[in-house]
């Protein structure tokens, strides 16, 4: 079976939109003062050697304009090479591949790929989907790269009425930049005093 690994580069006040996608969002590539080769590094090590992608269609069509085209670099070979899992109403029009469209049913698509042999999957970006695969039980693991900003507005890494659930913390990272990397792994029901 197939781990998912959710990986969200957030905010202190968990914002993970990072392009104005919608027209309303005024803080488009807020990480981009904080990159450094340290930082890099780590989610290189974080995405591993080799892995699936799960995208929606959103993120799907973001990515596709820059990574089939992008300078060559490790993270540009990985994400290139991966299998895109998409989740979309229009599989003929995926281009960046290899990819695979997830089907009408989400939750069941992913049920469906995780219980198959292969590399482990990541789900990075798309926050339509982040709410719905914790609230099935399919996220293994959340990676929050958390920078040191606050910005306020924009879309958040759960929706509202997510189900509650608790986390244990399986790692954590500090960069030189103030950015931390914490890995949780999902521990079950919300514990409460």
């Amino acid at each position: 079976m197939r781990k998912l690994r959710l990986i969200e580069h957030i905010s202190l006040d968990g914002v993970i939109q990072h392009s104005a996608d919608d027209g309303n969002f005024p803080y488009s590539d807020w990480t981009a003062p904080y990159r450094t080769p340290a930082g890099r590094d780590a989610m290189l090590d974080a995405y591993g050697e080799s892995f699936d992608l799960i995208l929606g269609r959103r993120t799907y069509d973001l990515w596709s304009g820059f990574w089939p085209d992008a300078p060559s670099s490790p993270m540009a070979y990985r994400l290139n090479a991966a299998t895109k899992y998409v989740v979309t109403h229009r599989p003929e029009s995926l281009q960046w591949g290899p990819f695979e469209g997830l089907g009408p049913d989400f939750v069941e698509g992913t049920r469906r790929i995780k219980s198959q042999d292969g590399a482990d999957l990541i789900l990075s970006g798309s926050s339509t989907l982040t709410s719905k695969l914790l609230e099935h039980g399919l996220a293994d693991e959340v990676l929050l790269v958390v920078y040191p900003v606050l910005l306020g507005t924009g879309k958040r890494i759960v929706a509202e009425g997510t189900p509650p659930c608790s986390f244990e913390l399986a790692g954590t990272k500090a960069m030189p930049s103030g950015i931390i990397l914490s890995t949780y792994r999902v521990a079950g029901p919300l514990k409460t005093g």
